[in-house]
């Protein structure tokens, strides 16, 4: 349970920062697109409102004219051209004296994959264009060669993405020390909860034996009756209910590595098939059991037959009259597959997930009747969950089947 906190922990931890860092990422990643695209569009729009240059000519410098950051260095270190097309999109013109890295031919090229994409703004390979309709029905397309603005952006990407793998990768190795810490206190306090109860179940077994003695004194010196009778029966019932807790407890524990045997969990099936067949038989019930042979398990032997027994006898009690119990024992690949079915009516679905906490009855008066504590299931849990395995339950046609997921421990 511990180690499955941990996991936990780690995972919900990894997830939260992960989920942030993306975030983040992309923030920054698309910040960054926007703020460079937005600078080159005010260049494009004031290159078209001063007719091909960052200010009219003959006018002062003035950078608080400008709505976005401009230097005297501005139009020398910015490549650009300009091309005037016709009303029939042809090239009227095309002023390449800003940029020297295209020819003519290259230009034209350009311009006529700008055209293709029928928009006003946009980019083009490392060009940003914009395109700008002329009163008499042409159009005026001004391209800045953006190389260096992109190569930036991109490179702030590839920084953000590699700070984030770091980061990730630090915060996890922190976790991977550090929730072992986290999880002390919740470690030690379900320690000290065992403990309690293994403790508290030896100093109950002693009153109990005395007022089991004491009720057989009196039965022997005044008779049998109904009082002492229904003394001695809540004596049994709360010295069965105490092993169940301690039960509970140790299966809790972490496995210890001198109880793991190798053994046959199709032969542990098949001998609580052939206990359980009787008792179901002589409530007007029929078992029917598929366990595929030769199936091995590395584990505790005990807990398994423990667990067989929980859910054979859960399902004798709670089978509907004159049902069919159905147990099936396989393995797919590494896992091996427990599934126990009965049909029972009145369940009610959104309980389902409540059927494996401890001392929870669906049916309360007919849990008394046939004597249940509520702890069965929890054991059995607790017996899959100390073998890193699952179970779980589902209801459907009128059957309810429990199925447990045990993987093969090399």
């Amino acid at each position: 349970m511990i180690r499955t906190l941990r996991r936990k922990f780690i995972l919900i931890a990894m997830a939260s920062l992960v989920g942030t860092m993306v975030i983040l990422c992309a923030a920054i990643g698309i910040g960054n697109h926007y703020i460079t695209t937005n600078r080159l569009d005010h260049a494009i729009a004031l290159l078209r409102q001063n007719g091909g240059a960052f200010h009219p000519p003959g006018a002062r410098f003035d950078p608080s004219n400008f709505d976005f950051q401009i230097t005297p260095e501005t139009p020398f270190e910015t490549r650009y051209f300009m091309v005037m097309l016709t009303a029939e999109k042809e090239i009227k013109s095309v002023s390449m004296d800003h940029i020297a890295a295209l020819d003519r031919r290259a230009v034209v090229d350009t311009i006529r994959r700008i055209i293709d994409t029928e928009a006003a703004r946009g980019y083009v390979d490392h060009y940003r264009f914009g395109m700008f309709p002329d009163k008499n029905g042409g159009s005026t397309i001004i391209v800045l060669d953006c190389f260096l603005q992109l190569q930036s952006a991109n490179n702030m990407l590839r920084i953000t993405v590699v700070m984030f793998m770091i980061c990730v990768l630090i915060v996890f190795v922190l976790l991977l020390f550090l929730s072992k810490r986290a999880v002390r206190p919740f470690a030690d306090n379900l320690e000290r909860q065992r403990q309690f109860i293994t403790d508290a179940s030896h100093e109950l077994k002693t009153p109990l034996a005395i007022l089991s003695s004491n009720i057989g004194l009196l039965e022997d010196a005044y008779g049998r009756d109904k009082w002492l009778e229904s003394a001695r029966s809540q004596i049994t019932r709360l010295d069965k209910l105490i092993k169940n807790l301690v039960e509970l407890a140790r299966t809790e524990e972490t496995v210890r590595e001198d109880a793991v045997i190798r053994f046959s969990i199709s032969e542990v099936a098949q001998a609580n098939v052939d206990a359980f067949r009787p008792l179901a038989e002589a409530d007007g019930k029929s078992l029917a059991a598929e366990i595929t042979d030769g199936i091995f398990l590395k584990g505790v032997q005990d807990n398994f037959f423990r667990l067989f027994s929980i859910l054979l006898d859960n399902a004798v009690k709670y089978c509907d009259p004159e049902g069919v119990i159905r147990l099936s024992v396989s393995q797919r690949g590494r896992n091996i597959y427990i599934a126990v079915s009965n049909p029972c009516a009145g369940v009610n679905a959104a309980q389902l997930p409540r059927y494996f906490d401890r001392f929870y009855r669906a049916d309360s008066s007919r849990a008394r009747s046939t004597g249940g504590y509520g702890i069965g299931l929890s054991t059995a849990r607790a017996i899959v969950t100390r073998h890193k395995g699952r179970i779980s339950n589902h209801y459907a046609d009128g059957a309810i089947a429990f199925t447990a997921v045990i993987p093969q421990i090399s």
